[in-house]
């Protein structure tokens, strides 16, 4: 059975920066370490004026095409994952396939165009359908682009204000990949929840403890269904785990529980059992309240051992690190984890030939899906191409007062006027509105 996986990625950032310690912590009378240490972000990236949801989605398969040499003609799918959608209508796919067709000679007439949602999880579903689609041979010869593009934008004052963050990734699905093969086995864990959703709103309703709970729940159920696949797990597996990272401070909470459930009953657990004990069992308890005081401070301790700091350090930080400096991509969130982790093996010369990764993503609303990928014999060439962080180094630093101009900027209920803080090189630009009341896009030499 011929592989099918990611054949190659690409990230476009927003092009403005808050500093969250520097910049926002003073200007709320925060403690910087609220956010650096407690939700465990330094940054956030905004879109500039002229950049939006297709700008940025349009850059980043832009960018991918010309580096991977491709054509019109060779792309049989465009699937765009977001949750910022402007259209109720009219799929973001159309937007960008226009786009691109203003720099190519050749047009995406023939190509299957879509646009998917369930919150955080729909780049990841955009994945699946694109291997679907080309496991069941109907895609002629021809790759799929999928892109996870957002810019998630919270209230003035809203506890998520925080976690904002705006960017692209784009991913080319092919057979014989270059980076990372998809598995067949995914699990699941969904439910009817009312943790994150905008009801006809741009800024979400966020029931914030409701979230973490549903988040972990969810993911406990995917974890749990994935292992019913794929027979029992063991933390050595996995040599990296990228989370949905909403802010890596979740993560770490995800983190902790997952390593807790997959080490259960393996050599592991009596390993640490020789310093904190052995798992609470539900029937050595009187009441439920007993059971889950007992698995917190277990949770608690298991943190604490050198054991799973060691694995956290090796398999889930080096994850985090492009979302501590850039926050929340709703739908490319998990993408830019799997990217980050890539990109840390590479610079500091891990070997991951035939090794997998373990992804967890995770949608508000609720769902999660856990599969595995595994790293493809050259890896490494395909992730030195990504230009994450001399995209971050040129970023605009927003004063205070400026991250409130551009806030305005993207909020859809505000109409300010202002000027652009960063000048557009080569790349898709919004340019107005046309007749009908669409975004209109125009490429900038």
């Amino acid at each position: 059975m011929t592989a099918v996986g990611i054949d190659a990625m690409e990230i476009w950032t927003g092009k403005l920066k808050l500093d969250l310690a520097e910049t926002f912590a003073p200007a709320q009378g925060d403690d910087p370490g609220k956010y650096t240490k407690g939700l465990g972000l330094h940054a956030s990236s905004f879109p500039d004026v002229y950049e939006d949801i297709v700008t940025m989605a349009a850059n980043a398969a832009h960018r991918l095409m010309e580096r991977k040499g491709l054509e019109p003609a060779d792309i049989g799918r465009i699937d765009v994952a977001t949750e910022s959608s402007f259209d109720n209508s009219k799929p973001v796919s159309t937007y960008v396939a226009g786009c691109l067709e203003q720099v190519y000679d050749g047009d995406f007439h023939h190509a299957n165009k879509g646009e998917r949602k369930f919150a955080c999880i729909a780049g990841t579903q955009s994945l699946d359908d694109a291997y679907n689609w080309i496991r069941a041979g109907r895609n002629r010869g021809r790759a799929a682009i999928v892109i996870a593009t957002d810019t998630a934008l919270y209230a003035r004052d809203d506890p998520g204000e925080a976690t904002q963050g705006a960017g692209a990734v784009a991913m080319l699905v092919d057979e014989d990949p270059s980076l990372v093969e998809l598995s067949t086995e995914q699990g699941f864990g969904s439910a009817d929840e009312t943790d994150f959703l905008k009801p006809n709103q741009q800024f979400p309703s966020v029931d914030g403890k409701r979230s973490v709970n549903v988040y972990l729940a969810r993911m406990r159920e995917a974890l749990d269904d994935f292992a019913s696949q794929v027979g029992d797990i063991h933390p050595d597996d996995y040599p990296l785990i990228p989370f949905h990272t909403p802010f890596p401070g979740m993560v770490r909470k995800a983190a902790a529980l997952g390593y807790r459930h997959i080490i259960r009953g393996t050599d592991v657990e009596d390993l640490v059992a020789e310093e904190i004990g052995h798992q609470p069992m539900r029937e050595d308890f009187e009441s439920d309240d007993a059971f889950r005081d007992a698995i917190r401070e277990y949770t608690d301790a298991l943190t604490e051992t050198e054991r799973y700091q060691d694995w956290y350090a090796d398999t889930i930080d080096p994850t985090l690190e492009i979302s501590r400096e850039v926050g929340n991509w709703y739908t490319g969130s998990v993408h830019i984890a799997r990217a980050a982790g890539l990109k840390h093996a590479r610079e500091h010369g891990r070997e991951l030939d035939g090794k997998q990764l373990l992804v967890a993503s995770y949608g508000s609303g609720a769902q999660a899906e856990v599969h595995a990928e595994t790293v493809v014999p050259g890896w490494e060439e395909e992730i030195a191409q990504l230009n994450i962080d001399e995209q971050n180094r040129k970023r605009y630093n927003l004063s205070f007062e400026e991250y409130e101009q551009i806030h305005d900027v993207h909020n859809h209920d505000t109409n300010a006027d202002v000027e652009e803080f960063t000048a557009p090189d080569s790349e898709f630009v919004f340019d107005g509105w046309g007749r009908m009341g669409e975004r209109k896009y125009r490429y900038v030499e």
